[in-house]
This record gives C-alpha cells, structure tokens and sequence, in this order.
C-alpha cells in the first residue's frame, strides 16, 4: 500500500471522529472572514470614521485571532490525542515519527484548506447579515450589499495558514515527545479520577466559596462612599479581582468536590443512578478541569459584563441626551441661537424659546455634604457652581434659601447631599450663608455650564441680581446666557435639524440633540457590535471546548453503560442521569459567569447609562440560551453513546 493510499484510507477511516475539527475550523474561519469583511465594507466608512472604528475594528480583529487560535489549537490537541492508538499501530509496524508526521500533516492539509475554502464561502455569505445588523445598530443610512472583499480573503488566508503552522509545529512536537507505551494510554489518562477527598481539598474548597462571597461584598461598597481616595479605589478593584479569579479556581478544584460529598454521605452512599451519573462523576471531573472552568467561567464573565455596560449605554442614549442637551437645539452663542431662530422662522417651522441667565459663583458646600473626597480633585470649599434665578425655573424661593437641581447620578455615588445644611455664597464683596432646602431632578442647563454634571443653584430673582452685580469675572464662562429651542411639533425635528446642520452651527458651544443621540448611536453601535461579535465567538467556542470535552468523556464511559444496560437499567434511565449531569457541565460554568458579570456590571453600572436591569437581563438571557444548546448537543450525543452501548 502506498503512502497516498494510506492517506486517503486514514481519512476516510477517521473522518467521523474529524467531524467537530473540522466544524471549529469552518466555524472560525466563517466568523473571522465575515468580520474582516466588514472592515473593508465601504458602507461603513461612516460608522468608523466617526470614532477611527477602523482601529477598533483592526484590534478586534487581533483579538478574534487570539480566540480563534486557542480554540482551534486546543481543538487539534482532543484529536491529535483520540489518534494516540492508531500512531502507537504506525510506531509497531516500523514507521519513523518523521514518517508519521508527514502522513498526519498531509490528512491534516486536506481538511485544513478544505474546511478554510468551506468556511470563507459561507462567512462571504454571513457578512451581508452582519453588515445588515451593524448598519441597523449604528444607524448609518447605507443599504446593505454583497461584496466580496479580496483583501479580506488575502488576510485571512494568511492569518490561517500561519495558524496551521502552529498546529503543525504542536503535532510534531507531540509525535517526538510520546512512548508506544504512552500512545496507548493517552486517551486514558487525560482526566484525573481520584476518589478520596483530601484535609487540603476541603480547606481549598471552603476558602474559595469565602473568595468569591468576599470579592461580591467589596463589590457592593466599591462606589457608595467606603472607598474615596483613588488609591483606596484602585486597591479594592485589584483585590475584587483575585478574589473572584482565585476563588473560582479553588471553587472547582475543592468547593464542588465538597457539596457533592456532602450529599453523598448525607445518603450514606446509597445513590440512585441518576446521581451515580452526574454527582459522582463531576466532582472529580471539575477537579481536574479546574484551570480550563477558570478561564471560560472568567472570560465568559467578562464578555456578560462589558456586552452589558456597552448595551446599558446604547440602551440609554435617549435619556442621557436628554440630560446633555435639555432642549432639542441648546445654545451658548447667541448670534447663532438668532440666526437658527431667522431661519426657523423663513422656514415657518413654530417653535419656543427659552433664555436663562447664569453666573458663575464660588460656593462652600461642605455642610450639606453626607460624604467628602479625601484627595483634593474635588474642592467643596470653594467649589465654582452655575446660579440660576427663580424666575428662570419657574420656582418660588425665599431670599435666604438655595435649591439645587440637575445633580448627575454619577456623582450623587461619590458625593451625596443631606436633605438639610447650610451653603455659603462668595463674592468678590462678601460672604452670604443661605439654607439648603433640597435637589430636584430637573435638568434645565446642559453639562457644559456645570463641568459635566455638578447642580445646578437656584435663588430668589433679588439675590441672583446681587451675586450678578458683584461676581467674580475671572471664574466666567464665554457665555452668560443660555438659549434652548423647542420644536411645537415634533414632526418638524428632521427638517429643523437638517436646517442645523446646513447652517454648520454645531460646535462644542451649540448642540442638536437628534445630532447627539445620532452620534451617540453610531458610536455605541459599533462598539456594541464589535463587543458582541467578540462575545458570541467566546461563548461558541467554549461551549464547544465543553463539548469536545463531554465527547471525550463519554468515550471513555461507554463501557459503563454497556455494563448498567447489561443489569437491567434502561435508555430512558441511563439520559435521566446524563442529563443532570449536563446541567451541572454546562450549568455551573453559566451560573458562575453570570454572578460574577452581575456584580461586576451592579458595582459601576451608573457611569455608562440611566437603566440598569432591562438591557442586563435582555443580555443575560441571551447568553444563557444560546451556552444552554450545547448543553443540550451533549445530551444528543450520549443519548446516541447509550443506543450503541448494548
């Protein structure tokens, strides 16, 4: 027989067991090839221009090879290993291991550049779906075409075959390494089943529960004043971090173990076959997978979490433009507020306009405050505030009172007001001591009067004319006077902010808001998207790493249940077990991810949107569906083991 001959035949021969490498293979190069194709779309020259996302595109780039590459690497070491035998056959009969290598690397080649041709065509068929998502998101008016993109197909010719080199270079070094001897027992010793659980291991499992819980607690008191110096802030997210990293490896080398013991003896032993295929299967197997859990319970956290933070912010755009631009058109030049009015007015489009004064005034607020900053970036002594009169919000206040309005959320974590105090007013004449009497939500002046987010001061109309007339000059704005137009009907808003933007008054002083939620938009979307992207490649390739995985295992179980089969116990019986088995696989994993995105996203949420629970559920959700398939392909594929059993 022939070398090629031999080639063929082993192909032929193993290419149910290649099936999975090459799913990961297609898989990866589809998904790469689709995302690369999109960064040399034309259509999106908009959406990355606005915030270079050509740059993140290319480092997301970077970051799904890395992905990919592991992937795709740890797939090649399960089979290469699955293949330990039939090397060990080629070894007895008299092949050299340069011999062999040369065999495995020519399969190897075939499959590798068949499933790369298989996976760009169907990726150039996926990409118009994600351009058509990406333009949706961004909001970019372009239509979505089918372009195929050469520079796209060169890139990604060159990215896998220096992959395939690294798997090549990993199988040489695997045939060099191994014995006959241990060729034959690879497969077997790839999982540790030890079945006594050690003083050490109870101790590891118990700290690790104690890690976790500790990290979620300093979680909770990160941002509600424990922590106010930035170096007490930065020492508590270092510590939030090895806490929840280390905790979760000794909770899968020990907690687990642990739990699952506790209940056996709590049975004295006696388990029913249900428990005898999950529990005591998995509290050694965890164990000895406790670094591969860590990683994709770590990642997988991760990916929740910054998928979370970005939809919070996307989720929130309509809101916080509200917040930044408090009217439809805001102005701090009023030539350009009269010139957008002129043409509002040629235009017949009806409208209101509103005109606040404001000051800017040196006030000591230490009184009413519930928490202060140790490090001096925020000075509540002669801290510079916008003033406001009454007239201007339509309030009644007395001559000694003050009233604060439109403290952003942000910095309410860091700095609370009590509901009572006193707040003194400085001049360049005089000091004046007035009553706090509260903070109401209303946003009436846009962020940049306040330095992004600080409230806004409202006084009797007889003071505001004595602090105006004794100001300080050097603490001023550009601007004293605030123009906010409202559009009397909203159908007008598109024509009106065309008529804004054809006038190019838009700068750092004037603002649209329809323009703003449209930046924001497109900004946000494709952050989210490329975030999403990169999460959705994680989550399928370690559920697939997890299935692989179950694979393996159940290959090695076969012959269990052709023993329990052989006493009497049925298929339906037998999938009862498998299946609860696959809840704690697959399950754990999801539910440890979960907690820790949860903390994480609860702790600093408020920094990138106003709703918090909508878009982290919608996002969660999601997460736990699609991970919870291949927890289902694994029941599929015992249930097949168990029908070939007998």
């Amino acid at each position: 027989m022939s070398v090629n001959q031999l080639i063929f035949r082993n192909l032929k021969k193993n290419i149910k067991h290649y099936f999975l490498y090459v799913f990961a293979l297609i898989f990866s190069v589809s998904l790469y090839f689709s995302f690369v194709t999109l960064q040399y779309d034309p259509s999106m020259d908009e959406a990355k221009g606005s915030i270079k996302g050509a740059a993140a595109m290319q480092a997301a780039s970077v970051l799904l090879v890395a992905i990919v590459s592991i992937f795709l690497v740890y797939a090649n070491t399960i089979f290469i290993k699955r293949r330990g035998k039939e090397i060990g056959l080629f070894q007895l009969i008299g092949m050299t291991k340069n011999r062999i290598f040369r065999i495995l690397s020519a399969e190897n080649l075939l499959l590798y550049f068949g499933s790369l041709f298989i996976g760009i065509f169907i990726g150039f068929s996926f990409s118009k779906l994600f351009l058509m998502i990406l333009i949706h998101i961004t909001g970019v008016s372009d239509i979505a075409t089918l372009q195929f993109s050469s520079e796209a197909f060169i890139q990604t010719l060159l990215v896998f075959m220096v992959i395939y080199l690294v798997i090549m270079f990993i199988n040489f070094i695997f045939i060099k390494k191994q014995t006959i001897l241990s060729l034959f027992q690879v497969t077997s010793s790839t999982e540790n089943t030890i079945k006594k659980i050690s003083i050490w291991e109870i101790v590891i499992g118990i700290t690790g529960m104690i890690a976790i819980i500790a990290g979620y607690y300093i979680s909770t008191k990160l941002f509600d004043g424990a922590f106010t110096s930035i170096n007490e802030l930065a020492f508590a997210m270092i510590a939030i971090l090895m806490l929840v990293i280390i905790g979760t490896y000794f909770f899968y080398k020990g907690s687990i173990t642990i739990v699952a013991n506790i209940n056996r003896k709590r049975k004295q032993g006696y388990l029913n076959i249900n428990e005898v295929l999950s529990l005591s299967s998995i509290m050694f197997r965890m164990k000895s997978n406790s670094i591969l859990l860590t990683i994709i319970t770590t990642v997988s956290a991760l990916a929740i979490g910054f998928l979370s933070l970005v939809y919070i912010s996307y989720y929130s755009i309509e809101k916080t433009s509200e917040e930044r631009v408090p009217n439809q058109f805001a102005f701090q030049d009023e030539k350009k507020a009269n010139l957008f009015i002129e043409e509002l007015t040629k235009k017949e489009i009806d409208f209101s306009k509103i005109a606040i004064p404001i000051i800017q005034v040196e006030m000591n607020i230490e009184d009413i405050l519930l928490s202060k900053v140790k490090e001096a970036n925020f000075e509540v002594k002669n801290q510079i505030l916008p003033v406001i009169s009454e007239k201007s919000m339509g309030v009644n206040i007395s001559e000694n009172e003050v009233l604060f309005t439109g403290y952003s959320t942000t910095l309410e974590k860091f700095m609370s007001f009590k509901d009572d105090g006193e707040v003194i007013v400085q001049t360049k004449d005089k000091s004046t001591s007035l009553t706090y009497i509260g903070l109401k939500n209303d946003i009436v002046i846009p962020f940049k009067y306040t330095a992004g987010g600080l409230p806004t001061v409202i006084v009797d109309d007889r003071l505001f004319e004595e602090l105006n007339n004794n100001k300080k000059e050097k603490i001023q704005l550009a601007s004293s006077v605030y123009t906010g137009i409202d559009l009397k009907d909203n159908d007008d808003i598109v024509a009106a902010d065309d008529l804004f933007n054809s006038l190019k008054l838009e700068d750092l002083n004037n603002e649209s808001r329809l323009s703003y939620v449209r930046n924001q938009m497109s900004i946000m979307g494709l952050i989210m998207f490329i975030v999403g992207f990169l999460g959705l490649t994680f989550l399928i390739t370690s559920g697939c790493i997890l299935y692989f995985k179950q694979m393996g295992e159940g290959e090695e179980e076969k012959y269990n249940y052709t023993i329990l089969r052989k006493l009497g116990f049925t298929e339906e019986d037998l999938i009862r077990g498998i299946r609860g088995k696959q809840l704690f696989n697959f399950g754990i994993p999801l539910v440890i991810g979960l907690l820790h995105s949860y903390f994480a996203v609860r702790s600093g949420w408020f920094f990138f949107g106003t709703e918090l629970w909508t878009p982290m559920i919608i996002v969660m959700g999601l997460y736990a569906l699609l991970y919870s398939i291949f927890g289902m392909l694994s029941v599929a594929y015992y249930k097949k083991l168990i029908g070939e059993s007998l």
